[in-house]
């Protein structure tokens, strides 16, 4: 008897480490294939490319059909709530997983056959539900197991680790289709090459993932309900949604920088392909830093400086007049938006109450990804019917909307509350008296 005590002992480190590995391996391959097969992927620079070139379109007119795909990306909730209290043939991840990816493969290889803008709409369109609900049943498979295990920092590491790197591929790739194939071509060609991505994800749904089946939970949908509810009538979850949607909701510069790169600095798409590979290296260089430099303010402090460096970096655009300055601004904006993605999402996490965190945690990121597409439509706007295609008019009103999130920091009420750190689990004096209670919510 303590001989299998000790052997189970002994071997529970080693089934740890083992599980452990084979999640890292799958949200590796998955965050890869997020990565490129997102319409900000591989396919975003030949579908502008395409649509500026062959169908004479306007910038405002590419924000305005690429502003469409952020749709199933704001209602995330709605997977997760599905995914959460609706098995789909007995399971609640990997069925999902398996569904969502099959049709990302059946959307990608439509594309490779269409070419009107009218037509493109729905396949791209149904790309882009799969990619939101495989990514949003995969935040839940690393919640789930990244608490069970205690290794939830390691996940969400690989999640970023990952994904910036197929993003600086993904990025260098399309530049490179859309430099030295036909448009047409470059974009069925960038498709066809995602078509084959998702494979790797059923790959390891299926072998890297273990779930027991299970059934639909009527009584926990109910508790659950309720704790939404009761979450959405407290005032301070509605000043940060307020602060995370005011944040994001600057005008946006992408689309005006690709006209602006392409017909008045002259840039081929090959270089403004490795320009989005040097934001990507950015956000890389972030991450590996942020643990060392970043991780130990305040979350006050934190929200202030990603603040600052997203002003300075947005006003950077200012100064871009060659190939030189652009790369060094695209990468330092890279780095800037790496630290406030990492501010950002980390105060939703933290303001989420018990028995809604999955469901309110989603609802903060559909905030984020709403301000972000309704800003760059406005930006697209303020570029070609306020500025006549003038760059610095755009660059200095985006550069005040992110200062001007400065003034909304103190309605937060954060005091000296570290990052990380549970509303929750806080003493009832709440952020401004300055202590922080250290343990776990619920304990």
């Amino acid at each position: 008897m303590n001989e299998q005590f000790a052997s189970t002992q002994i071997d529970a480190p080693a089934r740890h480490r083992v599980v452990t590995n084979r999640l890292l391996v799958f949200f590796a391959l998955l965050y890869v294939v997020e990565g490129v097969g997102q319409v900000g992927g591989l396919i975003a620079q030949p579908l502008s490319y395409f649509l500026k070139e062959v169908h004479g379109w306007t910038p405002l007119q590419v924000t305005a059909y690429l502003a469409i795909f952020n749709f199933p990306w704001i209602i995330k909730p709605l997977y997760g709530a599905f995914s959460d209290f609706v098995p789909l043939f007995g399971y609640r991840r990997k069925s999902y997983l398996l569904v969502a990816n099959v049709c990302a493969i059946a959307g990608f290889f439509w594309i490779t056959q269409l070419a009107a803008p009218s037509q493109l709409v729905w396949a791209l369109q149904l790309t882009a539900y799969a990619m939101a609900i495989s990514s949003t049943v995969c935040g839940a498979v690393l919640v789930e197991n990244g608490q069970r295990l205690g290794e939830s920092g390691r996940f969400v590491n690989q999640q970023w680790l990952w994904f910036n790197l197929a993003a600086m591929i993904a990025s260098i790739l399309g530049g490179q289709l859309a430099q030295r194939l036909p448009p047409t071509s470059a974009l069925h060609t960038a498709a066809a090459i995602v078509a084959v991505a998702p494979l790797a994800v059923l790959f390891g749904t299926i072998f890297l993932i273990s779930e027991r089946k299970a059934r639909m939970d009527v009584v926990a949908l109910r508790g659950t309900f309720g704790g939404v509810v009761a979450a959405f009538k407290k005032r301070e979850l509605w000043f940060v949604g307020m602060f995370l949607f005011l944040y994001y909701f600057s005008p946006g510069l992408s689309t005006p920088l690709y006209y602006v790169m392409t017909d008045n600095l002259k840039f081929s798409q090959g270089y403004i392909g490795i320009l989005g590979s040097l934001a990507s290296a950015g956000w890389i260089v972030g991450a590996l830093f942020y643990r060392r430099l970043f991780d130990a303010m305040s979350t006050k402090r934190f929200l202030q400086l990603s603040i600052a460096l997203g002003t300075i970096t947005t006003a950077a655009y200012l100064l871009l007049y060659n190939e030189t300055s652009a790369a060094i601004i695209s990468f330092c904006s890279g780095f800037a938006a790496m630290l406030a993605t990492v501010a950002t999402v980390t105060l939703a996490a933290d303001y989420c109450p018990q028995r809604s965190e999955g469901f309110t945690f989603a609802v903060m990121m559909s905030l984020i990804n709403l301000a972000t597409a309704s800003a760059d439509i406005v930006g697209s706007f303020f570029f070609q019917h306020l500025f006549n295609h003038h760059l610095p008019p755009l660059v200095l009103i985006s550069a005040a909307f992110t200062a001007f999130a400065f003034l909304l920091v103190p309605l937060l009420r954060l005091g000296d509350k570290r990052q990380g750190q549970p509303v929750g689990a806080m003493p009832a004096g709440g952020p401004e008296t300055g202590h922080v209670v250290r343990g776990v919510v619920g304990d």
